[in-house]
């Protein structure tokens, strides 16, 4: 998803739903263990640089709050 446009699909401070965005990196979250030891499903971080008319800043974002515009 590394350098895919996309749609903000959850309102936040300071960023409206629908805004649109790069996605400049992705990281892992980290890893939870259950209480048998077993590991969790694993989250991913987007990186977001928002296209916001007077202020261009990088927020992270879920997968699921993110929609991959197509060009």
């Amino acid at each position: 998803m590394i350098g895919k446009l996309v749609r903000i699909t959850r309102a936040s401070i300071g960023v409206p739903k629908g805004t649109l965005g790069l996605v400049i990196r992705k990281d892992e979250a980290s890893t939870w263990k259950d209480e048998d030891g077993d590991n969790l499903p694993t989250w991913f971080v987007y990186k977001v640089l928002l296209c916001l008319p007077s202020v261009h800043r990088e927020r992270r974002y879920l997968e699921r709050d993110l929609e991959v515009v197509e060009v």
